[in-house]
């Protein structure tokens, strides 16, 4: 569905989307379709639905006897994806789901059938770096917002405004790997004493003057690690990814007893991941299922993309791709 602007930050994000129709290419798609293998018929649960472009790949797999359920946190996307599967000749009894999946077991639509393959691509749609007024990209001056479900939750402005220096050094530190993350953190705090901090361009700007002459010589812009860690903090992406993981890890426990859950016995499950905590957590979670015997591994190890789609396609430099079965 989605990417992570990654090390070069939103400029590639935005050329990725910019030639595709739907405002978004989707990552890995041959290879996500090699290792799910939807058939005509089954259930298939695509978690992070975006523009569509997975879905639809899915959804043609399965076809007009298959069950597609797609779930997402931004609405707008969600009903357009929907609608572009719908649009499909024999397309698929579609659900929609306008949640994150870290509560996958309990938000699925009853009557649903035990999924057979499940997609999780953890990255977010250009559309949503594109667009000034969602706060995700510094390029524009914007709202600095940063939710991926704008319709609800603490935007990016509360919560700099909120937490005192030290939370946000270690937010700065942790999740964007930001060697300057003290100085910049100290530079917000003095800021915001004087004048609140509330758009896209000041946060870009304190952080720039926090690298001080490195700025110049920094390979990235120097705020791409900080906006990086706030959208992770804003959505609470490393806690939603640790809840679909003990959701996968119960479902397969459940699975090689006999007992009913939301995965059917020898469902496959597929997660990209665009930076190193989300993979480290997915990596940890599938070699837990393995060494227990509920799983096997599809993928010996992370599957990225090749250098011909990273030349068409630059922010799927970043992708790891993860995938499991599960036992019958």
């Amino acid at each position: 569905m989605k990417s992570n602007p990654g090390p070069r930050g939103d400029r590639a994000a935005h050329d990725a989307g910019a030639s595709d129709p739907h405002g978004h290419r989707p990552v890995l798609l041959g290879e996500i379709v090699e290792l799910l293998v939807p058939i005509s018929g089954e259930s298939v649960i695509d978690l992070t639905a975006g523009r569509g472009g997975h879905a639809v790949a899915l959804g043609a797999s399965v076809g007009a006897s298959g069950t597609l359920t797609l779930f997402d946190r931004d609405p707008a996307n969600l009903a357009y994806a929907c609608a572009r599967v719908s649009a499909m000749p024999a397309a698929p009894r579609i659900q929609s789901v306008h949640a994150d999946f870290r509560s996958v077991a309990l938000m699925m639509p009853g009557g649903t059938p035990p999924a057979n393959a499940v997609l999780a691509d953890l990255g977010f749609a250009s559309t949503q770096v594109d667009d000034p007024s969602r706060g995700l990209a510094f390029s524009h001056d914007g709202p600095l917002d940063m939710r991926l479900d704008p319709t609800r939750g603490e935007t990016a402005a509360q919560l700099v405004a909120r937490l005192d220096e030290r939370e946000l050094a270690d937010i700065i530190f942790h999740y964007g790997e930001d060697p300057f993350a003290r100085r910049i953190a100290k530079n917000i705090a003095q800021t915001r004493a004087r004048v609140p901090i509330s758009t896209t361009g000041q946060l870009a700007s304190l952080v720039r003057e926090s690298y001080g002459a490195r700025a110049a010589a920094s390979r990235l812009h120097p705020a791409t690690r900080t906006f990086m860690a706030l959208r992770i903090a804003v959505n609470d992406e490393l806690g939603a990814l640790e809840g679909l993981v003990a959701a996968v890890r119960d479902a397969a426990l459940a699975a090689a007893s006999g007992s009913p859950t939301w995965l059917a016995a020898g469902a496959r499950v597929a997660i990209m991941s665009f930076h190193s905590l989300e993979d480290r957590i997915v990596k940890r979670a599938f070699a837990q299922v393995i060494e227990a015997g509920w799983a096997e591994s599809l993928t010996r190890k992370p599957v990225e993309a090749s250098p011909a789609e990273v030349g068409a396609n630059p922010r799927a430099r970043s992708a790891k791709l993860r995938a499991i079965k599960l036992v019958r």
